[in-house]
């Protein structure tokens, strides 16, 4: 009976671990499950070690050993069939990656966190149940079907590299990584997974992208698709985006203000706006159709590949230098907007990708008037103290100060308008500026200086400059424009500008004189006070110290057929003088004469030296005048214009460039040799009767220029973004005042007696008019002027010598040489 019991329990005892064993048909999958110890990373036991599976060493896997295995790595076995897995449901990590599985069903281990199947050969995966999952990795198989409802905890999912139509992740709202490149999918909604921080689609057919609401995406990969629009505004966590090689035409980036890498070749974008995207390193967006790309706003950019687009403009201009710039194949390109430091190296790229056509593109910082990039603005009122009191608002504004600028580095100069109001932009730094007077023995400046630190200072940040005066200074000047050319037959109009330069109000009058032979008076504004033959008069009352006036001429010109006649390059004189003379301190500039040669036809947009072909020895080292004409001849008001002028710094003192006068508001800014005078904001029209523009300054040449010695001039004019108009080159020599005439004096002049002691006559033959008379010694030094010319001439209180006598007359300039006894 005893034998029989015993026998009885081996019997069940067996029939029970028979039961227990898994049948595991992959000689394969079995025999690495076998393989598993401690020194070995195949399985890891519920406690975390790496352990045994076969702990009864009998060859076989029972349940209860499957049952202690949390995590098993199979790759690389040659596996077939993963049958018997479903007994290891304990497991958190199944890698079962790179073997020859076919169909795979893990839907019985529900508490896996991380599953890798990748790289098999799987034509079904069943994952339902799995809502711990959080890893999944089923790339590079041969799946056409994926249900991934259930995965409610996914974080991870790459499913690359299979044959999938189609993919939902609705409800997967923990996804954070989605990788499903190279498939087949044609549309993706991922909308629902609001945690999704990294995309890959790349490869795929895909004609519709939904990420709207997708506040945490930082990367996304959707090229070679069939995109023709993707929509990621609001995205602001984004930082790299990859869309090449789809068909887009559309791409809207607005409130990317994460976005540092954005990759959208080979695509059909007509347009690109990048003004959210201020972090932006590189952009490549080369083979679209573009016609023009603004930077403006991405100052960290360095890498811009824009190559083979329909390039027409390109706004780089943004505060720093970018390190690499591809443009090749935009051959229509115009203008390139860029930082004062970028456009050498700008310039170089156009001409070693150019090379080999005339390619006119105008490389310019004049897109925007203030630094690219942050800046920060220094503004303040500049006001003479009137009655010694201390600056306050009813005291004048000085108008047109000069200001020196320096960071320390950096040194330029800045002139502002006639508002006596300034504001200077500048980027981070330490910055000094300086205001400059014309007379600056004639004024006390407070403060003298103005030193600003930025960001450390608010910005905009007001610092207000009062001028008073120093003591008693009468000085006032004249200058005549000509508004308009001298045609024959048609009206002209000039401009007499007086300003008082001194301290002090001063009363007076201006005189302008004309050939009243060969041009009539029309009108004048303000009305003339008296008026003589080839003579008009002004009364002026209470001139203000830094105040200018202006006085408006029109006068007719002779035709061809009047007497005397005018034709194409007739000379007229014209001289403005300006009372009093006495207590004057620089009386040098209360006389100017003007010659203007009269034209048939003429470039609207030109340069005029006002002194005329020649300015006598005795000029050397004063002020020669400028005036610069331009006109808007295109079908658009102009927004914006810029002339620049650059000096000739061996021939002029360019510290002494003055301003005069303008048709529209502007500033001027100096550096170096570079004059730029800005019309910001100018709007000027296009039709003939408001079309036109100019801008007057002064500067002395250098006091070195000898006789015969020849200075030119020449300016460049910016219309908005348009190459520039090159002027005229305006060429003026230093020459005898005598050495040009218009005619012998003998012919309408005698002079006598000569030599003379006191009274030289001079007798005007033919009706000639005289309009005005100077005498110059030998040295070709002014030392005379007869403001009111009559036949008998003072000279009494010269002194003995060789002298010249110059008249202006309606037939033109001559002279003659006299002896004083």
């Amino acid at each position: 009976m005893k034998k029989l019991y015993f026998t009885l329990v081996a019997f069940i005892f067996l029939a029970v671990t028979n039961a227990q064993i898994i049948n595991i048909p992959d000689a394969n999958f079995k025999a690495k499950l076998l393989a598993a110890s401690p020194n070995n990373q195949i399985a890891k036991n519920l406690a975390g070690n790496y352990f045994k599976i076969d702990i009864n060493n009998d060859g076989e896997i029972q349940q209860s050993e499957a049952l202690q295995t949390k995590v098993l790595n199979v790759p690389f076995s040659q596996i077939l069939n993963l049958n018997g897995i479903e007994y290891f449901n304990k497991l958190t990590i199944f890698n079962c990656s790179t073997n020859q599985i076919t169909i795979l069903n893990v839907s019985s281990l529900t508490l896996l966190v991380s599953f890798d199947c990748s790289d098999n050969l799987l034509t079904s995966l069943n994952v339902n149940n799995l809502t711990s999952l959080m890893n999944l990795n089923c790339g590079i198989n041969l799946l056409t079907n994926l249900n991934i409802s259930a995965l409610t905890s996914l974080k991870t999912l790459k499913c690359d590299q299979n044959q999938l139509t189609s993919l939902n992740t609705n409800g997967l709202i923990n996804l954070e990584i989605l990788e499903c490149n190279d498939n087949q999918l044609t549309n993706l909604n991922l909308s629902d997974s609001i945690a999704l921080q990294t995309f890959d689609g790349q490869n795929n057919q895909l004609t519709s992208l939904n990420v709207n609401g997708l506040v945490n995406l930082q990367k996304l990969a959707c090229p070679f698709n069939q995109l023709t629009s993707l929509n990621l505004t609001g995205l602001s966590a984004l930082q790299n985006v990859g869309c090449q090689n789809n068909q887009l035409n559309n791409l809207f980036l607005n409130g990317l203000t994460s976005l540092e890498y954005l990759v959208c070749n080979n695509n059909q974008l007509s347009s690109l706006n990048l003004n959210s995207s201020s972090l932006l390193q590189e952009i490549h967006c080369s083979y679209n159709l573009l016609l023009t790309l603004d930077i403006s706003n991405n100052k960290l950019l360095t890498w811009l590949l824009c190559g083979n687009n329909q390039l027409e403009s390109l706004f780089l201009k943004n505060g720093s230098s970018l390190s690499y710039l591809e443009i090749f194949g935009n051959q229509n390109i115009n203008y390139i907007c860029a930082d004062e430091l970028e456009i050498p190296y700008i310039q170089n790229r156009i001409d070693n990708i150019f090379p080999s056509i005339n390619l006119t593109c105008q490389v310019n910082n004049y897109c925007s008037f203030s630094p690219g990039g942050a800046f920060y603005l220094i503004q303040g009122k500049n006001k003479f103290d009137n009655n010694n009191n201390g600056c306050d608002a009813l005291d004048n504004p000085f108008p047109n100060m000069k200001y020196n600028i320096t960071n320390g580095t950096n040194s330029g100069s800045l002139i502002s308008n006639n508002s006596g109001n300034y504001s200077i932009p500048f980027q981070a730094g330490t910055h000094t500026i300086t205001p400059v007077l014309q007379n600056p023995t004639y004024f006390y400046v407070s403060p003298t200086t103005a030193t600003i630190t930025f960001p450390a200072t608010a910005s905009p940040a007001t610092r207000n400059f009062c001028i008073t005066a120093n003591g008693t200074h009468q000085d006032v000047e004249v200058t005549i424009l000509p508004v308009t050319r001298a045609r024959p037959g048609f009206d002209a109009t000039y401009k007499i500008i007086y300003k008082n330069k001194g301290n002090v109000s001063v009363s007076g009058n201006v005189n302008f004189t004309y050939s009243d032979a060969e041009t009539d008076f029309v009108s004048s504004i303000p009305a003339v006070s008296s008026q003589n033959i080839g003579t008009l008069y002004f009364d002026y009352i209470n001139l203000l110290p830094f105040e200018k006036r202006e006085i408006t001429v029109v006068l007719n010109l002779n035709s061809p057929q009047e007497i005397p006649a005018l034709v194409g390059g007739s000379r007229l004189n014209f001289e403005a003088s300006i009372e009093p003379f006495t207590g004057d301190e620089d009386s040098g500039d209360n006389v100017f004469e003007m010659k203007q040669t009269v034209v048939n036809s003429f470039d609207p947009n030109d340069k005029t030296c006002l002194e005329g072909n020649n300015i006598a020895p005795a000029k050397v080292g004063d002020y020669v005048h400028y005036m610069i004409r331009f006109e808007n001849t295109g079908t658009f008001p102009a927004q914006n214009i810029v002339v620049k002028d650059m000096i000739d710094t061996t021939k002029f003192d360019i510290a002494t460039l003055i301003p005069i006068s303008s048709s529209h508001d502007f500033v001027t800014k100096i550096n170096g040799d570079k004059v730029e005078f800005i019309f910001e904001n100018i709007n000027l029209p296009f039709d003939n009767a408001n079309n036109d523009g100019y801008v007057a300054f002064k500067i002395k040449t250098k006091s070195t220029l000898v006789l015969g010695n020849t200075f030119t001039n020449s300016a460049n004019i910016y219309f908005d973004y348009n190459f520039p108009i090159v002027t005229n080159t305006a060429s003026t020599t230093v020459a005898n005042p005598l050495a040009t005439q218009d005619f012998e004096f003998a012919t309408y002049f005698s002079l006598y007696p000569n030599p003379v002691k006191n009274s030289l006559n001079i007798t005007a033959k033919n009706d000639v008019v005289i309009s005005s008379m100077s005498i110059y010694n030998t040295l070709g030094q002014l030392v005379q002027v007869i403001t009111n010319p009559t036949n008998i001439i003072d000279v009494s209180e010269l002194k003995t010598g060789n002298y010249f006598v110059k008249i202006v007359s309606d037939k033109g300039t001559s002279g003659s040489k006299f002896i004083k006894e």
